[in-house]
């Protein structure tokens, strides 16, 4: 059992393309290559060159006869293609394809992924032998993508996946988040010397202007240098005003 899709590629032609392809997938966390009769030979200095730290991809890559024998131990195979190739298949992006095979492995079945050869892309007599096809959902007037390319999309849905890959988070470079009380303080100061100012006007609506700056100022992901520098602020802007608290 493996714990990620093995990506194959298919007749591959060119060994920059190959040695960038191996470079993507190690970017995501993938490492099980497996590849069927590259054009110019194997091992390739070209593919070496290119790369770069993924070399130890090329090293373990699997090196095969035919497609058959790349899939022979697999459960489930996708095919990469962009075009109609009048095969009843299950056509699916890269985003639902690498969810599927997540489930799948994890239920210790064996995923593939077949990659075409740059010239043409796979030929029908690849794509019999999956079970569904993987199609990007690029330009339809320039679908023309480079095994690289394919690879690396392909590679980088697997990845978005893996649990701990987070959408967004606040990089803090060092510094600290502000406190409820930070902020309620800076919140007092502010109110305190708008109301000084006049600046809540009419009475009748101060209430409302209250709470709306109050909001603001919990809505704001402060740091505890921001509520200083805000302090700092208004500090100056109203020294020889009052007693310029």
């Amino acid at each position: 059992m493996t714990d990620q899709p093995a990506f194959v590629l298919v007749r591959p032609q060119m060994g920059e393309n190959i040695g960038a392809a191996a470079r993507a997938m190690w970017n995501f966390g993938l490492d099980r290559m497996r590849m069927v009769e590259p054009r110019d030979g194997w091992p390739n200095p070209r593919a070496v060159a290119l790369a770069s730290g993924a070399g130890r991809l090329l090293d373990q890559a699997g090196i095969f006869a035919d497609t058959a024998a790349a899939v022979a131990d697999c459960d489930y195979v996708y095919a990469t293609t962009a075009r109609t190739r009048g095969l009843t298949k299950p056509v699916v992006t890269p985003e639902q394809a690498m969810q599927e095979a997540r489930g799948m492995i994890a239920q210790g079945r064996r995923v593939a992924v077949l990659f075409g050869p740059e010239r043409a892309g796979l030929e029908n007599e690849d794509i019999v032998r999956a079970n569904a096809i993987i199609t990007v959902p690029v330009n339809p007037e320039f679908f023309s993508l480079n095994l690289a390319q394919c690879v690396l999309l392909t590679a980088y849905e697997w990845r978005r996946g893996t649990p701990g890959i987070i959408p967004e988070r606040m990089e803090m470079a060092g510094a600290e988040p502000a406190s409820a009380l930070e902020v309620e303080k800076l919140a007092e100061h502010y109110e305190t010397r708008l109301d000084e100012a006049g600046f809540f006007f009419p009475e009748t609506k101060a209430p409302g202007m209250k709470r709306t700056l109050r909001n603001l100022w919990s809505r704001m992901p402060l740091t505890r240098a921001d509520v200083q520098v805000f302090h700092g602020l208004l500090r100056q802007l109203t020294r020889g005003r009052g007693d310029g608290r």
